[in-house]
C-alpha cells in the first residue's frame, strides 16, 4: 500500500478543535470516502487523550458493506480464494468496524438518538439528507468531534446544485413538476463561510472552495492553570452550597453556572413539595438539560419522593437522564446493588445491530430506607400517573402538545424542551403551553398550576462560540429571532402599503442582502407561533408550486434609506388544482392520494367530486404579521391585495430597489470559465481547481404584482389551518367560508384541521366555464354534516361558542333559503304528540326533561333553515340551542361554559321553544289540529257505542258538522292569537298580580263558552282536544278536572239516549 502524506491543514483543524472543544466539519467528495473515515477517526483518537471516540453512522437503506462479523469473514475468505485479499495483512476498515463503538442508524430512525452524544458522526447518501436530519445528527456531536459528510463522485461541485433529492418527489404536483434545487446551491456555498469546515476529495486533498483554510494555523495550547471568569464563578457557587446536603453534592457535578443554578431551582421546588407546580427548563441544543434533570431526580430520591416517573419520545432518549441519576446517587453515597439497582429492557430496533443489543434503562429502584422507584413510561400512558409524586418530561418539544397537557396533574412536573433545535413543536410548546401556565399564574386563581421558568445559555456539549453551531443556525435559520429585526420607524397606514412577490432565485442565492432578508422572513414565522422546522425552509426554496409575498410600506418609510425595507406581513402561497379528471377518478378508485394539492384532493375525497380538482386555486400556507404591527390591519390588507391579484385586478405598486448582485466580480469568479475549460481536463484536476461563488446575474428580489410575467388567474383561494376561534374569525373577515372540518385532531397540536375557501371572479378567465355556485353547494353539504357531527368527535374538543361561529360562517356562504318546510315534511320529524309536549313546556306546564328527546330535532330544523325567515334567535339563544341540541350538554355544563346561571338558560330556552313551536303551529295549520284530534280520538275511546245502528249515522253526522263549525271559528281565533303571541311574548320570570286576576276572570268566561260549544257537538273525543287547543292559545290550562269530566260524560250519555 502506497503511503501518502495528509495535508497539514486536516491535522491542524482536528487538533485545534480538540483543544478548543469546537466541532469540525469535513466534506469528502468521491466514491472511496468511506475508506478515509478510518484515517480521520485514527487522527481524532490520537489527538484526544481519552478512549476511542464513539461513532454515529447514518444512512438511507444500503451501507454498501456488511457490518455483521460472520458475513465479513465469509466475504474475506472468498476474496482470499480469488486472490483479491492478502490474509497476512489486516484490512484497516475491518479493524475499524470491529474495534470501534459504532451506532448504525437509518435516517428514518434518527429520532431515537435524541439526548445522546457521540465523538464522530458520518452522514452518507446525500440525496436522502434533509434539513431536519442534518440538524438532528450534527447536534449530537460533542466538542472536539468530527462531522463527516460523504458525497458521491462528481466532476464539479455545481452538479450538486441540480441533484435530485429524495424529498423533491413530495414537492412535485401534476401541474408543477419542475423542481429547482435552490437549497443545495445555498448549502454548498455556505460551506465556504464556515471556518472549521474543509471540503476534501477521497484522497484528502483540500478543494479550493475551502477559502477559510488558507488562514488555518495551529492554535495556542490551552493554559490549564488559568481559570476563566465563568469557571471562577462556578467554583464560588459550588463552595457556597458545599455544606448544604444533598444540594452541595449534586451541584458539584454541574459543568456550568447556568446548569448549577438550574439544579438549585429544581431542588427548591422538590424541597417545597408543593403540588401543581411546573418547572420549565428551556435551552438550545447541548446545554445540559438532560443532565440537570437527572441530577434533580437523584435529589428527589434524597428528599424522600417514592413514585417518580420519567417520559420521553423513546427510552433511548433518556440515556443521559438515567446516567446522571446514577451519578447523582453515587455522589449522595448510594451504592449500586446495595442501595439501588438499574433495570434495562430490550426493545426492537431495526438496523444492522438491532435485536438483543438494543437495550435501554427503563427503571431505577432504590431500597435504602423505603421503596423508591424512578420509572419510565410512554408519553401516552398518562393514566398510570394516579400515584405519582414527580413527573419529568425530557425532550418535551418532541412530544405532541396534547399528550404533554395530559401529563400535567396534581404533582410536581419538570418540563425540559429544546426551543431552537430542529423540533417542529419546540417553539409551539414554549409559546403555547408555557404561555397558558404563565397566564394562569398571573391571574393567581385558586387551584391553578404554579410556574417556574429556567433557561440555559452556556453550551456544555461543546465550548461557547462553536463555529459549526453558528454555521448550522445560519444556514437553517434556526436562530431567527424577531428581537433582532424590530421596527424603529413610524408605521405607515395599511391602505398605503403594497404587496410584492419575492423572487426565490434571488432570495436563496446566498448573497449578503438576500440572507438578511431571508432571516427577517423566518423571524416573522417564528414570532407567529408557527410550528417551524428546518424542512420548511427547503419546502419554501425548492417546491415549484410555492410563492412568497411580502407587504411593505411606501418607499422611504424604512428606518434608514440604505437599510432593507421593514417587512410588515409575509404570505406563503401554494398553487393547487388543475388536476385531470382521469387522475382524480383513478386515485379515488384506489383510495390513494398524490402528494401536494392538499385542498383539491381533500375536497374530492370528502365530497366525491372530480370536477373541483380541475379548478385552479391557491392555498395560503402561512401568513404572519410583524409583532410590532399586529392588529393594525396589515394582515387583512395583505390578504385583500392577494385576492385582488389572483382575481385579475391590477393594482400598480411602486418599485422597491433592493440590489442583490454585487456588480463587481469577486476574486475567483473566473470559475465559470474554468468549468467550461474543464471539459478537456481530467475529473480530478477540474474538481481541485474549481472555485465556487454566488451568481452575479440575478433578478430583482422584490417584484410588484403588476410587473409579474405571466400573471396567474385562479378560481379560488383557500386556507387549511388548525381551527381556533381567532383564526376562524380572521379568515371569515376575508370572505372565506368553511367547507371541511377534520373529525380527528392533529397529533401535534390537538386541533382539528379546517379548510376555508373563497370563490374568485372568473370573468375573462381562460379555460372551462364553472357551472353554478359550487361554493354554496359545498357549504350546504358541510352544514348538514356539521349539524350531525357536533355531538360526536367535536363534542369535547370544540366549545359552544366556536361551534356557533362555525355554523354561522357556513350559513353565510349558502344561497338564499328556499320555501320553509311543509306540514307533510314536518310530520316526518315530529308527531302531533311531540308538538303537544312542546306546547305544554312553552306554557311552563311540563318539565324540561319531558322534551329533552326533541332538542336535536329542534336544533336541526332551525340551523338547517327549515323554518320561515321570520324566525330569528339572538346569538345567546343560538348558543343555548347549539349546546343543548347539537352538543348534547346538560344545563349545568352549559351554564359553566357560557358563564351564566342555569335558570337563565332555561328561561331563554323556553322562549326558544315558544318561537319555534309557534312557527311549527303556523306551518301545520288546520292539518295539525286535525291530526292531534285523530290521534287523541284513538287513544281516548270509551268502548263501543250503545246507540242503535240506525241512529249512529245521524249522531256521527251531527259530530262532523259540529266539529267543522268549531274548526272554522277556531282557525280564525288561532290566527289572531298567533299574531298577538309573536308580537309580545308573555314574561316568564315576573307576573303582575292585576294581570293574574284579570286572567282568572277570563279563564272562567272561556270555560263557560267552551262547555256550551261541547254541548252542541256532543263528542267526547273532540272535546278534550278542542279544549287543549283553545285554552293553550288563550293562556289557560288544558287540564280538565275529573269531577267536571264525569259530569260532562254523563250529560253526553243522556243526550245520546
Amino acid at each position: 500500500m502506497v503511503r501518502k502524506k495528509v495535508d497539514d491543514r486536516v491535522r491542524t483543524l482536528i487538533e485545534n478543535g480538540v483543544q478548543s472543544r469546537h466541532r469540525s466539519l469535513l466534506v469528502l467528495v468521491g466514491d472511496h470516502g468511506k475508506d478515509q473515515v478510518v484515517n480521520l477517526h485514527y487522527i481524532l483518537s490520537r489527538t484526544q487523550v481519552k478512549a476511542r471516540p464513539s461513532v454515529l453512522w447514518c444512512y438511507k437503506k444500503e451501507l454498501g458493506f456488511s457490518t455483521h462479523r460472520k458475513k465479513r469473514m465469509r466475504q474475506i475468505k472468498r476474496n482470499v480464494q480469488r486472490g483479491l485479499h492478502d490474509p497476512d495483512k489486516d484490512d484497516p476498515f475491518d479493524l475499524f468496524i470491529s474495534s470501534t463503538n459504532i451506532r448504525w442508524c437509518y435516517y428514518k430512525e434518527t429520532h431515537r438518538i435524541l439526548g445522546q452524544t457521540f465523538g464522530m458522526c458520518v452522514l452518507q447518501d446525500f440525496e436522502a439528507l434533509t434539513p431536519n436530519l442534518l440538524a438532528r445528527t450534527v447536534e449530537t456531536v460533542e466538542g472536539g468531534g468530527l462531522v463527516v459528510l460523504l458525497l458521491q463522485s462528481v466532476t464539479s461541485l455545481r452538479q450538486l446544485y441540480t441533484m435530485a433529492m429524495d424529498v423533491h418527489a413530495r414537492f412535485r404536483t401534476e401541474a408543477h413538476g419542475d423542481v429547482l434545487a435552490r437549497f443545495n446551491e445555498r448549502f454548498i456555498l455556505s460551506l465556504a463561510d464556515c471556518r472549521t469546515c474543509l471540503v476534501l476529495d477521497d484522497e484528502l486533498n483540500v478543494l479550493p472552495i475551502s477559502t477559510k483554510s488558507r488562514a488555518l494555523v495551529a492554535g495556542p495550547g490551552v493554559d490549564q492553570g488559568a481559570i476563566g471568569a465563568a469557571e471562577a464563578a462556578l467554583s464560588d457557587l459550588k463552595e457556597s452550597v458545599a455544606e448544604m446536603q444533598p444540594l452541595g453534592a449534586l451541584v458539584s457535578l454541574a459543568r456550568t453556572v447556568d446548569q448549577a443554578k438550574a439544579v438549585i431551582s429544581f431542588l427548591e421546588a422538590v424541597q417545597d413539595k408543593a403540588l401543581r407546580t411546573t418547572v420549565s427548563l428551556t435551552a438550545s441544543r447541548g446545554r445540559g438539560k438532560s443532565a440537570a434533570v437527572g441530577l434533580c431526580l437523584a435529589g428527589a430520591v434524597a428528599f424522600g419522593y417514592s413514585n417518580i416517573f420519567v417520559t420521553a419520545p423513546s427510552p433511548e432518549n433518556l440515556e443521559t437522564v438515567f446516567d446522571f441519576v446514577k451519578r447523582g446517587l453515587v455522589a449522595l453515597k448510594y451504592q449500586e446493588h446495595l442501595d439501588f439497582e438499574v433495570v434495562q429492557a430490550g426493545h426492537h430496533r431495526q438496523g444492522p445491530q438491532g435485536g438483543l443489543d438494543a437495550r435501554a434503562t427503563v427503571r431505577i429502584s432504590v431500597f435504602r430506607q423505603h421503596r423508591q422507584v424512578i420509572q419510565y413510561i410512554a408519553p401516552h400512558e398518562h393514566e398510570k400517573l394516579s400515584q405519582a409524586e414527580l413527573v419529568a418530561v425530557d425532550e418535551a418539544a418532541a412530544i405532541p402538545l396534547p399528550l404533554v397537557k395530559r401529563l400535567l396533574g396534581p404533582y410536581l412536573v419538570f418540563l425540559s424542551s429544546t426551543v431552537t433545535g430542529y423540533e417542529g413543536t419546540g417553539r409551539s410548546l414554549s409559546l403555547k403551553l408555557v404561555a397558558q401556565l404563565r397566564e394562569q399564574q398571573g391571574r393567581a386563581m385558586a387551584g391553578m398550576r404554579k410556574l417556574k421558568e429556567v433557561t440555559l445559555e452556556t453550551p456544555i456539549r461543546y465550548a461557547a462560540g462553536d463555529p459549526i453551531e453558528r454555521w448550522l443556525y445560519a444556514v437553517l435559520c434556526l436562530d431567527a429571532q424577531i428581537s433582532k429585526h424590530r421596527i424603529v420607524s413610524s408605521l405607515p397606514p395599511a391602505s398605503a402599503c403594497q404587496l410584492y412577490q419575492v423572487d426565490r432565485d434571488a432570495l436563496f442565492s446566498y448573497h449578503k442582502v438576500s440572507e438578511a432578508f431571508l432571516q427577517r422572513v423566518m423571524a416573522l414565522y417564528t414570532a407567529a407561533h408557527y410550528k417551524n422546522q428546518p424542512n420548511d425552509l427547503q419546502l419554501l426554496s425548492d417546491a415549484p408550486a410555492h410563492r412568497l409575498f411580502v407587504l411593505l410600506g411606501p418607499p422611504g418609510s424604512s428606518s434608514s434609506p440604505d437599510a432593507l425595507p421593514d417587512v410588515l406581513c409575509v404570505i406563503q402561497v401554494a398553487l393547487e388544482g388543475r388536476i385531470s379528471q382521469a387522475s382524480v377518478q383513478a386515485s379515488l378508485a384506489r383510495g390513494h392520494r398524490a402528494s401536494g394539492d392538499l385542498i383539491p384532493w381533500t375536497m374530492s375525497q370528502q365530497f366525491q367530486d372530480a370536477d373541483f380538482a380541475k379548478l385552479s386555486g391557491a392555498r395560503v400556507v402561512r401568513i404572519a404579521t410583524h409583532p410590532d404591527a399586529q392588529r393594525l390591519g396589515y394582515g387583512t390588507r395583505a390578504l385583500t391585495l392577494l385576492l385582488e391579484h389572483y382575481a385579475g385586478k391590477m393594482s400598480p405598486a411602486p418599485a422597491v430597489a433592493v440590489e442583490v448582485s454585487d456588480g463587481a466580480p469577486r476574486e475567483g469568479s473566473e470559475g465559470e470559465d474554468e468549468a467550461e475549460e474543464g471539459e478537456v481536463k481530467s475529473k480530478k484536476s477540474q474538481l481541485r481547481d474549481e472555485r465556487l461563488r454566488p451568481r452575479q446575474e440575478l433578478p430583482p428580489l422584490l417584484v410588484p404584482l403588476d410587473k409579474l410575467k405571466g400573471r396567474e388567474r385562479l378560481h379560488w383561494v383557500g386556507s387549511s389551518f388548525g381551527l381556533t376561534e381567532s383564526l376562524l374569525n380572521f379568515w371569515a373577515r376575508a370572505g372565506m367560508r368553511l367547507v371541511y372540518l377534520r373529525q380527528t385532531a392533529n397529533d401535534l397540536t390537538g386541533e382539528h384541521t379546517a379548510i376555508m375557501l373563497r370563490a374568485l371572479s372568473t370573468e375573462g378567465l381562460e379555460g372551462e366555464a364553472v357551472a353554478g355556485d359550487w361554493l354554496a353547494a359545498f357549504a350546504e353539504d358541510t352544514l348538514r354534516r356539521l349539524v350531525s357531527l357536533l355531538s360526536f368527535e367535536f363534542r369535547e374538543q370544540l366549545g359552544t361558542a366556536l361551534d356557533l361561529a362555525i355554523l354561522n360562517n357556513v350559513r353565510e356562504g349558502l344561497a338564499p333559503p328556499g320555501p320553509p318546510i311543509t306540514a307533510k315534511q314536518l310530520g316526518y320529524l315530529l308527531i302531533p304528540r311531540d308538538l303537544e309536549r312542546l306546547h305544554l313546556y312553552a306554557r311552563n306546564l311540563a318539565d324540561y326533561h319531558l322534551i329533552t328527546d326533541l332538542l336535536p330535532t329542534l336544533a336541526r330544523v332551525y340551523f338547517l333553515r327549515m323554518l320561515p325567515a321570520s324566525v330569528h334567535l339572538s346569538r345567546l339563544m343560538e348558543a343555548i340551542l347549539v349546546g343543548l341540541g347539537l352538543r348534547h350538554r346538560t344545563v349545568d355544563q352549559l351554564a359553566r361554559e357560557l358563564g351564566i346561571e342555569g335558570d337563565q338558560i332555561l328561561a331563554l330556552f323556553n322562549k326558544i321553544v315558544r318561537k319555534i313551536g309557534a312557527s311549527m303551529k303556523e306551518i301545520g295549520g288546520q292539518q295539525e289540529v286535525a291530526g292531534v284530534s285523530a290521534v287523541s280520538g284513538k287513544g281516548m275511546t270509551h268502548g263501543p257505542s250503545k246507540a242503535p245502528k240506525k241512529d249512529q249515522a245521524s249522531v256521527e253526522s251531527r259530530k262532523n258538522k259540529g266539529a267543522a263549525e268549531l274548526n272554522g271559528s277556531h282557525a280564525e281565533k288561532k290566527r289572531k292569537l298567533l299574531e298577538e303571541e309573536r308580537g309580545e311574548p308573555p314574561a316568564l320570570l315576573s307576573i303582575d298580580p292585576a294581570q293574574e286576576r284579570s286572567r282568572d276572570k277570563e279563564k272562567k268566561k272561556k270555560k263557560k263558552d267552551t262547555t256550551a260549544v261541547h254541548a252542541q257537538t256532543k263528542s267526547p273525543s273532540v272535546e278534550h282536544d278542542v279544549i287543549s287547543a283553545v285554552e293553550f292559545k288563550k293562556g289557560t290550562s288544558p287540564v280538565v278536572s275529573p269531577k267536571k269530566k264525569d259530569k260532562k260524560q254523563k250529560k253526553h250519555k243522556k243526550d245520546s239516549d
